[in-house]
């Protein structure tokens, strides 16, 4: 199956779901298909911050259009910032729209946990995934939502994550365990810049490999694509 995706929503992630792509489909011993679009970063933060759903919503029903013309078979926003309008792009979508969030609930009770800590975005820590959780408690700092969230956007935007900032979320990691997450989440997909090569001595899950473990079934044939709405 082809898979397109909306890339640049940062240009990190975007690499990051190409090269853990790659990888599961060469241990599968299978061929990836896929194309990727540009998104403009400066332009979904603006939209996000403004809960402006139906402008980010056109704007990636037509960049949907470009994947479907390229050949894709279904599509996926590589931001789970991005997924604040998912709901209005599903309605606009000439492909099916491959969500990060909602698989996130079923992996988390498979794996028997009872409340997870989340980082990411403001919209994402303080709507607690878009509400969207139903088997599994989610907690935020919500002291600290605006620090951690500007933190996290100046993070997606730069493509780099230096010393302090790592050390920063490290830190609320440990403190949202402290406050009863049994495995905290990178509930942006940026966030391995700050984790990855780390141990700290919580569990973390990063979303972005749930997802990407769906596309890649998706990607070999051995699921079947979601109903388009």
């Amino acid at each position: 199956m082809h898979i397109g995706l909306i890339g640049g929503i940062g240009p990190a992630a975007t690499v990051v779901y190409y090269q853990r792509l790659c990888a599961v489909m060469a241990a599968r011993g299978k061929p990836l298909e896929l194309t990727l679009v540009q998104a403009d970063i400066h332009e979904l933060i603006a939209n996000n911050l403004a809960d402006r759903r139906e402008a980010q919503a056109e704007i990636f029903a037509e960049l949907i259009d470009r994947l479907k013309a390229a050949g894709a078979d279904c599509a996926a926003i590589t931001s789970i910032g991005g997924h604040f309008c998912f709901a209005e792009t599903v309605a606009l979508s000439s492909l099916p729209l491959v969500s990060a969030v909602e698989p996130l609930d079923d992996f988390f009770g498979a794996e028997g946990i009872g409340c997870v800590g989340l980082l990411g975005t403001r919209v994402v820590m303080r709507t607690k995934l878009y509400g969207q959780l139903r088997r599994t408690r989610a907690i935020a700092l919500e002291d600290d939502i605006e620090e951690l969230g500007q933190l996290y956007q100046e993070m997606a935007v730069q493509g780099f994550c230096g010393a302090a900032t790592r050390a920063r979320f490290l830190d609320a990691g440990q403190r949202l365990v402290d406050s009863g997450a049994e495995a905290v989440v990178l509930a942006g997909t940026d966030l391995g810049l700050a984790f990855d090569g780390q141990e700290p001595p919580y569990r973390v899950i990063d979303a972005l490999d749930v997802h990407v473990a769906i596309l890649a079934d998706l990607a070999s044939g051995s699921r079947k694509l979601p109903a388009l709405g």
